[in-house]
């Protein structure tokens, strides 16, 4: 076992590897974990069974000691046990009825991903004149981590909290810009987020807004093939026949061999094929009294 205090308080013992720089101090960290007392004979916390485990503020979220230690020594993916002595867990008092006093408990923790939100943390402390006072490249850096919150979030299809944390970053971009090479590096943020909210808005079924974010990017970048599909998307939805080929045809253009693009205008095609017999069945229906 690796002796992570020095005093035998939180030791280590590694069970899997994992890739790149340690956890932060001031991350918030998605963890599989499971708790278990000193002889192994009683589980007292696991979110084993939870398909997306919530992202935990270390310090804020996570207040156990020893734990907070544990999870500084390790790097996504990785996996480890940890003992930890009464001093680094529950202490004198334990957790009645589950843990009694001055128990030593063991972890078993899978670290799934991080992010580092020192940078938020701090910004978001600051007032209004503090923030705009800030170089374009901490306000950028703090607006890129909010939408890594947000597409952490839309991978654990947790959809409505990603919209709302795309939305908090483009907050962050609101400043005006004081030069040219400004505005186009913000620009560029923006762009992203549109995006992404245009995406977010399509899976929560609100096709209205995903077609509004999808324009807003079109307006920064005519060009932009996702941008123009995700409006032909969100056209379709909308039963906007013309509008969607229109959007769809003009992204095929710059992206010709796109599956995804070439397999939404068979959708469309197939969509208003259909429309198409619909409304000859019902003029049909109409007219067949009069014929009579």
């Amino acid at each position: 076992l690796q002796d992570l205090t020095g005093n035998g308080g939180v030791c280590k013992k590694q069970l899997r590897p994992g890739t790149g720089q340690p956890v932060p101090p001031s991350a918030s960290v998605a963890v599989k974990y499971s708790g278990y007392l000193g002889n192994w004979n009683k589980l007292f916390c696991s979110n084993g069974n939870s398909k997306y485990p919530r992202l935990m503020k270390l310090g804020k979220d996570i207040t156990l000691w020893g734990l907070e230690i544990g999870l500084l020594s390790m790097t996504k993916g990785e996996a480890a046990l940890f003992v930890l002595t009464p001093e680094y867990a529950y202490g004198q008092r334990g957790c009645p009825p589950s843990i009694p006093p001055n128990t030593t408990v063991i972890f078993k923790m899978e670290v799934l991903d991080f992010i580092d939100s020192e940078e938020c943390d701090a910004f978001f402390e600051l007032t209004h004149e503090q923030r705009d006072r800030l170089p374009l490249e901490k306000l950028l850096k703090v607006a890129a981590t909010e939408r890594d919150f947000g597409n952490y979030f839309f991978y654990k299809q947790c959809f409505k909290i990603a919209k709302d944390r795309y939305k908090r970053a483009l907050s962050i971009l609101g400043r005006r810009s004081s030069s040219k090479a400004e505005e186009s590096q913000i620009n560029a943020s923006k762009l992203l987020l549109f995006l992404n909210l245009s995406l977010t808005y399509l899976k929560l079924e609100c096709a209205d807004r995903a077609l509004k974010y999808g324009e807003l990017a079109l307006e920064m970048d005519q060009g932009n093939a996702k941008a123009l599909f995700r409006c032909g998307q969100a056209c379709l939805y909308m039963r906007e026949y013309s509008k969607s080929r229109d959007f769809l045809t003009r992204a095929q253009c710059i992206q010709p061999f796109n599956r995804d693009i070439n397999n939404e205008l068979k959708k469309l095609a197939r969509y208003y094929k259909e429309y198409m017999e619909m409304e000859k069945e019902m003029c049909c229906q109409m007219f067949d009294p009069l014929n009579s």
